[in-house]
């Protein structure tokens, strides 16, 4: 299916933000918010969310991707995930209000974003679905006695408990090559949760390689159209 690109430009607390939209022409009333993280390259293993939002937008899915502020071509201070729910809210408004097919929202989010997408999605009841990619379940250097200190899984154990606190549909893609990922199956096992968990044999934290890519957005455009 054609799909336009356009560029999308939206304020938040008086700071310009740009994001960029890949709209079918004919649209799903359910779309994809892509949550992103840092400043990284845009190429390479990094332009995995332009090739995401190409594969969705060829199935009719709305897509809209942005830089939160402080990143990218969005202005205003640098700012911590866990600081970006006002960020999410004006994308969500920005993306109703291009996209007026559109219903309902999925976000979509890797490793830390991932995170900041389940608490958004508590918050706006127009979230309907979250999609995780290698939520990060495992400290990173320097925070390892603090963990420890907290208990073994304990990352794990607070993704569990978004996904417990979440009551719409919820897709958890892990990469087989993280032994930390290998937690959250087990433990999503143990409770009834609206929630479907698939691991890509062999991937890494990034899902570096073309075909772990392509893997990620089949999977990902599949689980959206299912439900």
């Amino acid at each position: 299916m054609f799909a336009e690109q356009r560029v999308v430009q939206f304020t938040c607390q008086g700071s310009s933000l740009i994001g960029i939209l890949d709209l079918p022409e004919r649209p799903l009333s359910r779309g994809v918010l892509v949550v992103t993280s840092g400043p990284q390259y845009r190429i390479g293993h990094h332009r995995h969310f332009t090739l995401l939002a190409r594969v969705l937008a060829g199935r009719g899915i709305p897509v809209l991707r942005f830089d939160h502020r402080g990143m990218g071509d969005s202005e205003g201070e640098a700012r911590s995930l866990d600081a970006v729910g006002e960020d999410m809210h004006a994308a969500a408004r920005a993306f109703f209000a291009q996209v007026p097919e559109m219903r309902e929202l999925v976000l979509w989010g890797l490793g830390d974003a991932a995170m900041a997408a389940l608490r958004y999605a508590q918050a706006d009841q127009r979230v309907s679905g979250v999609v995780l990619l290698n939520p990060r379940l495992a400290p990173r250097a320097g925070e390892a006695e603090a963990e420890a200190e907290a208990g073994p899984g304990a990352l794990a154990q607070r993704v569990l408990a978004g996904l417990v606190g979440f009551d719409g549909a919820a897709l958890v893609i892990l990469g087989g090559a993280d032994p930390a990922a290998q937690q959250l199956p087990a433990l999503v096992a143990r409770h009834e949760l609206r929630c479907k968990c698939v691991t890509i044999a062999g991937a890494g934290r990034t899902f570096a390689s073309r075909a772990w890519r392509d893997e990620v957005a089949e999977i990902s455009a599949n689980w959206i159209a299912s439900w």
